[in-house]
């Protein structure tokens, strides 16, 4: 049969598929069967693309980086929707905007700074010396050629050379340490009221025109994020490991002694002494009749007198006297050296000639001696048995890792011809979505990969992919099942809608009120009487509260009134005309803020060292700042152009 084809295909049918395919070819490029080109662009800079799969990657990995910065705090309900992605979105153009000026600027990224930042990344580092294989496996199972990620390297190294250039320009005056001391240390002092959203709740319901117009317009409250259900083959070096039954003992027993010095307890001592000081300043009279009388000591308890009682009575160690000389069991490093030497040399129940220290003449005696010698095999059994089955396993790992990468390579439509050959089963996961499920789907590089376009849209198999590379597990993934993102029929969201709307209108009303009370206050009327007027408008009577004088920090206080209280304008002096204000707090309900009072810090009368620490403190906000000027500044004359971000792009 094949000789069939080949004879057959050497006429002008040959020449006519060569023809057919090559026009396509030459049109659009290879991308056109490959599936590669065509991305869509969210954003262009200066004429710099952003693609829609870059930004997508990026929205994902923030999302992880939240995630696992934030532990069980994380709600995916609260980075799911259009804020984070238009935050993404604007540090990616940023990020280009930087790039593109830094390039302008004649700023470069030599080869020895790319070199050098390799050769320094702990992760390419076997005991503690760069190594090409482990930097090449590194970037294998994170799916990147050393070119990629050099380039990659590259861009973020010339990023940081402008960022550089602009902070070392920056410095601190004294005034400007004075006006920041006025500004952090200033206290203001006000009144507020709160008008609780639920004494504004309507009493009628809203009809089905009202919650059919609130559904159709906040659907990005209604999403179901896009789902995929996975199937993965999972290789963990755990997993392995040889049991007990299958090692010689032969070669523990050979292990053993090879490791036999790892194995050996440090000596301690059980010790007594008796001092008799020396003075600093004696001389070689004074210090020999000091060891003579150490000697007459020694003969004393050569002769039969108990070792502790000559110690009570003659010692002049205080801390040890009273005990009999017994300083208990000491390791070696912590003694005088003089002693240690004659410690540790000595055996037990000897008394020794009289040691001369820095302190001055010591009569020692051991009493117990432990440790010294190695464990037996028996007590260390387990140990070198775990070491063997554990390099063992590390090193099946990696030989199985490379086979699997390679045999779901060569298969890419499917998981079992590997699970087949390396005798792994084919696991399931449960639905996850974009931020991330549980265990192994918790991991950023695993969920995109599961997202990619290659896996996702194509349906191949993912690369090699190390979740975390210290617990040495790998995974390959194809995705079995997809749940584009949706909308939640309105009938399965009524009552929240409901409940929405409920509580904007009750918003809205406390917020209705608190203007009409603050123009009252501006007109002249006070506190007390235009929150009584509350109560003949039949919506309770809001207290008034009057925390006195609070600074920035304050914790007593809401930080929506503490807000509001700090941006209110400073009332002109002895004006008796208060600043009034009103804004809505976390929880939906109304406050109104009247300002009486700002106190400036006063420089005078901070410390030096906390008046250093401020100055400190400013020196490293303002190269930030400037930077950020800057790029404000770069951004504001390049070219944008910006995609919207539909209700599609919020889904996911």
């Amino acid at each position: 049969m094949l000789s069939e084809i080949r004879e057959r295909a050497q006429g002008w049918v040959a020449w006519a598929i060569v023809i057919l395919i090559s026009i396509p070819f030459a049109l659009w490029g290879i991308q056109s069967y490959l599936g590669v080109g065509g991305d869509p662009v969210v954003a262009k800079v200066n004429g710099h693309e952003i693609t829609e799969r870059q930004f997508n990657q990026n929205v994902q990995r923030t999302r992880m980086e939240l995630r696992n910065r934030l532990g069980d705090a994380y709600d995916p309900d609260l980075f799911g929707g259009l804020r984070l992605r238009d935050q993404v979105l604007d540090s990616m153009i940023r990020d280009t905007v930087l790039l593109d000026a830094s390039r302008a600027m004649g700023l470069a990224t030599s080869d020895a700074a790319v070199r050098g930042a390799i050769l320094a990344e702990p992760a390419f580092q076997l005991n503690g010396a760069f190594d090409n294989d482990t930097y090449r496996r590194v970037l294998q199972l994170q799916g990147l050629t050393p070119s990629m990620y050099e380039e990659q390297l590259r861009q973020r190294l010339l990023a940081t050379q402008l960022s550089r250039a602009v902070s070392g320009t920056e410095f601190v005056l004294p005034g400007q340490v004075d006006e920041s001391i006025r500004l952090l240390d200033q206290q203001r002092r006000f009144e507020f009221v709160r008008l609780g959203r639920d004494a504004y709740v309507p009493q009628t319901a809203p009809d089905d025109a009202e919650i059919q117009a609130f559904y159709d317009a906040n659907q990005d409250l209604f999403q179901v994020p896009e789902q995929v259900r996975v199937s993965y083959l999972l290789l963990d070096a755990n997993s392995l490991a040889g049991s007990s039954e299958a090692v010689d003992e032969q070669l523990l027993r050979a292990r053993y002694e090879e490791q036999i010095e790892q194995f050996v307890q440090p000596e301690r001592r059980g010790l007594r002494h008796i001092l008799l000081t020396v003075p600093m300043d004696a001389d070689n009279e004074a210090a020999a009749a000091v060891k003579a009388r150490m000697e007459a000591l020694r003969e004393r308890i050569l002769a039969g007198e108990p070792f502790a009682d000559i110690a009570a009575e003659a010692s002049e160690d205080p801390g040890s006297a009273a005990a009999g000389g017994d300083l208990g069991m000491v390791d070696q490093g912590v003694l005088d050296p003089a002693i240690e030497q004659a410690a540790f040399a000595l055996e037990a129940n000897v008394l020794s000639e009289p040691v001369r220290s820095r302190f001055g003449y010591h009569l020692l005696e051991v009493t117990a001696v432990e440790g010294g010698a190695p464990l037996p095999f028996e007590e260390v059994r387990a140990q070198l048995l775990a070491e063997l089955s554990r390099g063992d396993a590390e090193a099946a790992y990696f030989d199985l890792a490379e086979r699997l990468a390679n045999l779901t390579y060569e298969s890419p439509d499917s998981l079992i011809p590997a699970a087949e050959a390396l005798d792994m089963s084919v696991q399931t996961s449960d639905w996850f979505d974009r931020a991330g499920g549980e265990g192994l789907f918790a991991s950023p590089r695993v969920v995109a990969a599961a997202f990619s376009e290659e896996v996702l849209a194509i349906g191949s198999n993912s690369d090699l992919i190390e979740p975390d590379p210290e617990a040495m597990q790998a995974i390959v993934l194809r995705v079995d099942e997809h749940r584009p993102a949706s909308v939640q029929p309105l009938s399965e969201v009524r009552e929240q809608v409901l409940t929405l709307i409920q509580e904007r209108r009750a918003t809205d009303a406390a917020r209705a009120a608190a203007m009409a009370m603050v123009e009252r206050l501006e007109a002249g009327e006070p506190l007390a009487e235009v929150a009584e007027a509350q109560v003949d408008a039949g919506q309770g009577g809001p207290a008034i509260l009057a925390p006195g004088p609070v600074g920035r920090n304050t914790a007593d206080v809401d930080p929506a009134v503490l807000d509001l209280a700090f941006s209110l304008p400073r009332p002109a002096p002895d004006s008796g005309s208060p600043q009034a204000a009103s804004t809505v707090t976390a929880d939906g309900d109304v406050v109104v803020v009247q300002l009486f009072e700002v106190i400036d810090g006063d420089p005078a009368a901070m410390a030096a060292d906390a008046r250093a620490a401020e100055s400190r403190v400013l020196a490293r906000a303002r190269p930030r700042s400037a930077y950020d000027r800057l790029l404000d500044d770069l951004e504001s004359r390049a070219q944008i152009e910006r995609e919207p971000l539909g209700a599609e792009d919020v889904a996911q």
